[in-house]
């Protein structure tokens, strides 16, 4: 297999599909659905790969779609990954495919990832006797919402028949400019749990203090010690965030409450880190709560672990991307404190997850992520189809077979 030869064909491909893979785009984004809820979004991607003669598994771990390639005989087996769930937002964008379905919108940019995915198996399928080894296409449902749909279709044998050896991620980056991708080898996303917590004291008239215990007082101090956990804690050269965004307690002035309910968010790049931080929580929390004559139920939901790019795998991954792409095209990611669920594959399996420029300053197209006017440049899809089945040609034949890299 000819590097050049293989490039052109598949860049020739990406080509002639690029304006069916918009039509799958848009047909995505007008109909959402929520996680665990992707029923009629996964029916669409069983008929396209149906229609290219690709063999399926379908409602796996829910409604997740695991498609096979095999390629020559050889080679290594690899996957690709998709997520297909949208989120509660009200759409204010004016487009002709906006959302058909109130308060969903894919804000997050699935419909882009799965439309993606299924452009790549299509350049894939129409190549396969021309390169070794088999990809995996994994469309995954429920990324947004814990325990995530990666750690569910893992349990369930994802990874296993055939046993997958790495895996490939994309997800669009609305601060990237289209045309580009953003790559980082070793720790890029945090971890993040959700933190639930009720502060329980004694309500009464707010004139008479002294017969009352009160949660709202209790809930202050509780917040601000709880800044001591990363600023006296945490290794200052690992990055962590401690956040509540959302308290809610009481009904007049003038009444004491008899509780007080917290919710917040804890990110970290440090397994082991992430959880002495929990410890560290509960005893604040409780210490805290009794001194003051309260108690407090605090619960820790464990989210999406630190997502951390195999740096092997990633360095190899950004050179065929420069071969692909131009090397001036491809930008160092810093670290970021968003969380996601791919990461669960990166503690079970060299992993790779890149970013796709999605950016058109002078068309507008500047809103970040989750956002209700969210949107992309559709020529990234241009990019994304292409870019993905090249390197899994390449990591599927494996370095020591093709020659490529």
């Amino acid at each position: 297999m000819q590097t050049q030869k293989i490039k052109d064909k598949i860049k020739a491909i990406a080509e002639n599909i690029y304006g069916e893979v918009v039509s799958y785009r848009r047909h995505l984004h007008s109909h959402p659905e929520l996680s665990f809820e992707e029923k009629e979004t996964a029916l669409y991607v069983q008929a396209r790969l149906t229609e290219w003669g690709i063999p399926f598994q379908k409602d796996f771990s829910g409604h997740g779609v695991v498609g096979i390639i095999q390629g020559k005989p050889g080679g290594k087996t690899i996957a690709l990954r998709a997520d297909m769930d949208a989120l509660p937002v009200q759409e204010l964008n004016e487009t002709e495919y906006k959302s058909l379905n109130p308060g969903i919108m894919h804000a997050c940019g699935h419909d882009v990832h799965t439309s993606s995915l299924l452009g790549t198996a299509y350049i894939l399928q129409q190549l396969k006797e021309e390169w070794e080894g088999s990809i995996k296409l994994i469309f995954q449902p429920a990324e947004e919402k814990v325990p995530g749909g990666a750690s569910l279709m893992i349990k369930d044998g994802v990874l296993h028949n055939p046993k997958v050896e790495s895996i490939y991620g994309q997800h669009v980056q609305p601060f990237i400019d289209c045309g580009k991708i953003g790559i980082r080898a070793g720790k890029y996303m945090a971890s993040a749990d959700e933190l639930y917590l009720t502060i329980k004291g004694k309500g009464g008239h707010g004139a008479q203090p002294q017969h009352c215990i009160d949660p709202i007082i209790i809930a202050a101090s509780v917040l601000t010690t709880l800044q001591t956990v990363i600023s006296r804690n945490a290794d200052p050269r690992s990055p962590s965030v401690l956040t509540f965004g959302k308290i809610a307690g009481g009904t007049l002035n003038n009444i004491i409450p008899d509780e007080v309910y917290l919710e917040g968010t804890f990110r970290a790049m440090n397994e082991t880190w992430r959880f002495k931080a929990h410890e560290i929580m509960r005893n604040i929390i409780t210490s805290v709560t009794e001194s003051m004559g309260g108690t407090a139920d605090f619960e820790i939901r464990k989210g999406y672990p630190v997502l951390f790019n195999d740096e092997t795998l990633t360095n190899a991954t950004q050179t065929l991307i420069e071969m692909y792409a131009g090397k001036e095209n491809v930008i160092q990611l810093d670290l970021w404190m968003a969380a996601e669920d791919f990461a669960f594959y990166t503690h079970e399996i060299p992993g790779c997850f890149y970013r796709l420029g999605t950016r058109n300053t002078e068309r507008g197209i500047i809103h970040g992520l989750h956002s209700a006017k969210f949107d992309i440049d559709e020529e990234a899809l241009r990019l994304s189809t292409g870019l993905m089945a090249w390197i899994a040609i390449n990591q599927a034949a494996g370095k020591e077979n093709s020659g490529l890299i």
